[in-house]
């Protein structure tokens, strides 16, 4: 799933340069530099949880993922 989302992110973030570049403004190149720093936001969540997962229950397993409940 993480996979398909960077891939939509890559590709509004390649329209907003085109677008940019085509229309002769600036707001799509400030916008299409915020994306990677949602990319790295969401990819540093990603791992942290990861960790935590680890780190509280010593395995990265599928079946003690599945016990989370929120």
């Amino acid at each position: 799933m993480s996979m398909s989302i960077e891939s939509m992110l890559l590709a509004v973030n390649s329209n907003f340069l085109v677008f940019s570049v085509s229309l002769d403004d600036m707001m799509g190149q400030s916008f299409a530099s915020l994306v990677p720093t949602v990319a790295a936001a969401e990819s540093a969540i990603g791992s942290a949880i990861f960790v935590l997962t680890f780190r509280v229950r010593g395995t990265i397993a599928v079946e003690s993922i599945n016990c989370i409940q929120g």
